[in-house]
C-alpha cells in the first residue's frame, strides 16, 4: 500500500489576499509543508505583500513571490495567472481567500456595500477559479481551494451580504466540482469560525459581540490564523484525492449547536 502524505512538495500554490490575517497562514504553512507560492495583493498594498513573500521564503527557502490582484477585475485576473504561469511554470494549487467585510444590518446594507461583498467573494473566486482551470486543464490535474466561511451554512447578524456571498462560494464548490472532475481537479472549501485577524478585530473590540461569538462556539474561544493551516494542507495535498465538491468547516463546534 502507497501511504499518503501531508506534504506539498514540489507543488506551486496560488493564495489571493495573502498580505495577512488567513491568508498568510495558509501561505506560511503551504510553504513549510513543501510548496513554492504565490501570493497576492491590491495594488496599494504590494509593499506589505513583498514583505510577506520575503518573509515566508527566509522562513522556509521555498520560492515565494507576491503580484498584484484587484478582484474582481477580470483583466487583473488574468494577468494575475499569465504572470504566475510565466514565472514559476504552472499551478497546482488555487486558495481563493481575498475577502472583504461590511457589518451593516439587512435594512442598512447599500448596493455599493452589496457589490463590493460579492463581487470581491463570488464573482472574484470564480472567475479566478475558471481561469486558473483553463492552466490546470492542460496539466490534467489541479486543486482549488475556496475559502468560505460557517457563515456559509449558517445566518449572523450584520452579515446579509457577507452569508450571502459564502454560502454562494459552498455551492459553487460543489458545481465545479462536478464539471471539472474529468479533468483531475478537485474541487474543495474551508469554512472557519471567526478567527482572529486584521479584518475581525473590530468586531472582537465589542465585547458584547466577543461574547455573543464565544457562547456559540463550544471550544470556548475563537480562532487563530494557524488553525487554518492544517486543513489547507491537507486539501492541497495528496491526502485528500478522493475529496472533492466537500466544505471543511473549521468551526469549533458551532455548526454542530
Amino acid at each position: 500500500m502507497n501511504m499518503p502524505t501531508m506534504r506539498v512538495d514540489g507543488k506551486v500554490c496560488l493564495v489571493t489576499g495573502a498580505g495577512s490575517g488567513l491568508g498568510k497562514a495558509m501561505a506560511q504553512g503551504l510553504a513549510h509543508f513543501g510548496a513554492d507560492v504565490i501570493i497576492t495583493e491590491i495594488p496599494s498594498k504590494m509593499e506589505l505583500g513583498q514583505q510577506v513573500a520575503q518573509e515566508i521564503a527566509g522562513e522556509t527557502g521555498k520560492k515565494v513571490i507576491c503580484l498584484p490582484l484587484s478582484l474582481p477585475d477580470l483583466t487583473s485576473i488574468d494577468q494575475l495567472v499569465t504572470s504566475a504561469v510565466e514565472q514559476m511554470g504552472r499551478v497546482d494549487v488555487l486558495v481563493n481567500n481575498a475577502g472583504v467585510q461590511v457589518a451593516k444590518y439587512a435594512l442598512d446594507v447599500t448596493e455599493a456595500d452589496w457589490d463590493i461583498v460579492l463581487d470581491t467573494h463570488l464573482k472574484g473566486s470564480f472567475f479566478t477559479s475558471q481561469r486558473v482551470a483553463r492552466e490546470m486543464i492542460k496539466q490534467k490535474s489541479g486543486r482549488i481551494i475556496n475559502i468560505a466561511s460557517q457563515n456559509g451554512v449558517i445566518g449572523y447578524y450584520k452579515r446579509a451580504a457577507y452569508c450571502s456571498a459564502k454560502a454562494g462560494m459552498v455551492n459553487l464548490t460543489r458545481v465545479l466540482a462536478i464539471e471539472w472532475a474529468e479533468y483531475g481537479i478537485n474541487v474543495n472549501a474551508i469554512g472557519p469560525t471567526f478567527i482572529r485577524t486584521p479584518l475581525t478585530e473590530p468586531t472582537f473590540a465589542d465585547p458584547k459581540i466577543y461574547n455573543d461569538l464565544i457562547s456559540r462556539i463550544p471550544l470556548g474561544r475563537v480562532g487563530e490564523p494557524e488553525e487554518m493551516i492544517g486543513a489547507v494542507v491537507f486539501l492541497a495535498s495528496d491526502a485528500s484525492t478522493l475529496v472533492t465538491g466537500h466544505t471543511l468547516l473549521v468551526d469549533g463546534g458551532w455548526t454542530a449547536m
